[in-house]
């Protein structure tokens, strides 16, 4: 009797090794799962460049710098930064939690007003590459720190962060208003909109200079018909310009 126990144990021990060698061999081949299409999935993120949704960052030294890149990225449609990943696109990795904790300063506390993202890490060919999705800002703009601890608003164009114009930036805060339901239609918008159906696009000083108006009465009429969705703000070769809404 005590002999079938003992054989009955020693089955029940066996058994039990090996559904724990069986799960720890399903778990490893898991996580090399998870590698495998981690590292398509960042190879192809890298494939497309970086571009203005998307940036690379070797690594985070320095939260002021990277709240110009939040800043840019939440005042347009919102981007992802690879950190982790050199601008011709080779995969160095980074320690995440000192990554993760600098990001969230440059967002929370080097951003005004404070912003949210979120962060995915993933594994490729053994090294972190971290994932930082911004988010589209729902108060705009939103400023960070320039090298003289000036805030100022930046704005995301093709691969580059830029300073956002100043028409860009009365634009935004006169959006935060209630848009008139009419507007005044004079001859001062008629000429605006005849030469924007010519043309694809016109600067604040060329406006100025077709319709003989003073810089604060056309920044007025420009930022006027931005809030009634006539115009929108475009960024042209450097030139902040205004063209037609689509």
């Amino acid at each position: 009797m005590r002999y079938a126990t003992f054989l009955f144990s020693i089955s029940v021990v066996s058994e039990n090794i090996i559904n724990f060698v069986v799960l720890n061999e399903l778990l490893n081949y898991m996580e090399v799962i998870k590698e495998i299409k981690s590292k398509h999935y960042i190879q192809n993120l890298i494939e497309e460049g970086e571009h203005e949704c998307q940036d690379f960052k070797f690594k985070i030294s320095d939260a002021r710098k990277i709240a110009r890149s939040i800043s840019a990225f939440a005042n347009n449609r919102g981007g992802s930064l690879l950190v982790g990943v050199k601008d011709n696109g080779k995969v160095v990795g980074v320690e995440s939690d000192e990554e993760m904790y600098m990001i969230e300063q440059a967002a929370e506390i080097y951003c005004r007003p404070p912003q949210r993202v979120s962060f995915q890490s993933y594994r490729v060919e053994g090294k972190c590459v971290l994932k930082v999705d911004v988010h589209p800002a729902n108060e705009l703009p939103v400023k960070a720190q320039d090298d003289d601890k000036k805030w100022c608003a930046y704005y995301r164009v093709a691969d580059e962060n830029i300073l956002a114009s100043v028409l860009h930036i009365k634009v935004w805060h006169a959006m935060k208003k209630t848009a008139p339901s009419l507007i005044e239609f004079s001859e001062k918008e008629q000429i605006l909109i005849d030469y924007l159906n010519e043309n694809a696009e016109i600067t604040l000083e060329e406006y100025m200079k077709i319709a003989h108006l003073s810089k604060q009465t056309a920044e007025d009429t420009l930022v006027k018909l931005c809030m009634v969705r006539t115009l929108a703000i475009r960024y042209r070769e450097g030139r902040c310009v205004v063209v037609l809404a689509e």
